[in-house]
């Protein structure tokens, strides 16, 4: 599949989106400059106002993202998602593709902080000129995904990235989250024996397209190769998907420390989405994703107006009042949301 970088040759368009629209940021970010892409990234993750605001305007001036490729990457812990990505980012640059990194990591749900150490661990590949690696905070977000790492991929798309990767925390029923930001979703496994089998959400194996058992390697490739056929068993007993040709989804080994097997996962994710592109599932795909984070942000706009001293002071007298059993929760529930609805008119 030829993929075409997707920021270049959008200067005008943008400028036609008027002036309000136009940030700062916006013509350096479309140059795929880079510190203009870090800037922009922390505008949108800022929950300031005046931030929102700000981010929101520079979002709807960015043009449509066409040639792109969005990855979805989970595993369960110490399965080497780093090392893959270092490995498998450094081989798409070699080809001549630009790769942007958004590596989320776990946030602490006392104090909110989090390690950040994706750089770290991705020395090589956060030293290429061709690559751009974000490591965001979580802030406790719901499947490992920061909230504003939809945003952020925009971004990264609109600066010229080809290929867009999203390493998400941990492995679990939580993590399909990604998938309703992704074209692809890849699920990264170590080789191990038939518990490890048992212990892979169902949910999260449904959502993913390619299943690669790394550490195929060494002693361990005996084990790898049995683990690829215990998975490839598994997901030809889950329900055909519309989006796959014959064959998907599929499990193969891959080695991140030796490269091998990298090239032909590589294959795979090209034809699976030039395939779905052929057969209108890759547009229709992303429309859909579209509209749940439209769902998703409008959700979180509701839940925000709860966040005021008048809402938060209203709930706390609520909740005492269905506590002491003087109120049954729906009618509580109904008085909240008129009591909203009176402040909106």
């Amino acid at each position: 599949m030829q993929l075409l970088p997707a920021g270049r040759g959008w200067s005008s368009l943008a400028q036609k989106r008027g002036d309000r629209a136009m940030d700062q940021l916006l013509q350096p970010v479309l140059q795929g400059d880079r510190r203009a892409l870090s800037r922009a990234i922390t505008l949108v993750e800022s929950t300031r106002p005046d931030h929102r605001e700000r981010a929101q305007e520079l979002i709807a001036a960015l043009p449509p993202a066409e040639n792109s490729l969005r990855i979805g990457l989970s595993g369960t812990p110490g399965v080497g998602k780093s090392t893959f990505i270092e490995s498998f980012g450094t081989a798409l640059t070699d080809a001549g593709l630009r790769v942007a990194v958004l590596a989320v990591d776990p946030s602490s749900t006392r104090s909110g902080g989090s390690i950040l150490g994706d750089k770290t661990r991705m020395e090589t590949l956060s030293r290429n000129p061709r690559a751009f690696i974000r490591p965001s905070p979580s802030s406790a977000q719901l499947g490992g995904v920061a909230r504003r790492t939809r945003e952020a991929l925009r971004l990264c798309e609109a600066a010229g990235h080809d290929i867009v990767l999203i390493e998400t925390v941990g492995v679990g029923q939580s993590e399909t989250l990604v998938a309703e930001m992704t074209d692809l979703f890849v699920l990264l496994l170590a080789p191990a024996g038939g518990d490890e089998l048992q212990g892979v959400k169902r949910g999260i194996m449904e959502m993913a397209d390619l299943v690669l058992v790394n550490k195929a390697d060494g002693d361990l490739l005996p084990t790898a190769r049995r683990t690829v056929a215990d998975y490839a068993g598994a997901l030809r007993l889950l329900r055909k998907r519309p989006q796959d040709p014959e064959g998907f989804p599929k499990a193969l080994p891959v080695s991140a420390a030796t490269g091998d097997g990298l090239p032909e996962a590589w294959q795979q994710m090209q034809d699976l989405a030039k395939w779905r592109r052929d057969h209108g599932h890759f547009d229709t795909n992303r429309a859909q994703q579209a509209r749940h984070w439209f769902m998703a942000e409008l959700r979180a706009g509701l839940l925000a107006q709860l966040d005021t001293p008048d809402a938060r002071g209203r709930l706390d007298r609520l909740g005492r009042g269905v506590a002491a059993g003087d109120l049954p929760p729906g009618q509580a529930a109904r008085q909240m949301l008129d009591w909203l609805a009176g402040r909106q008119s």
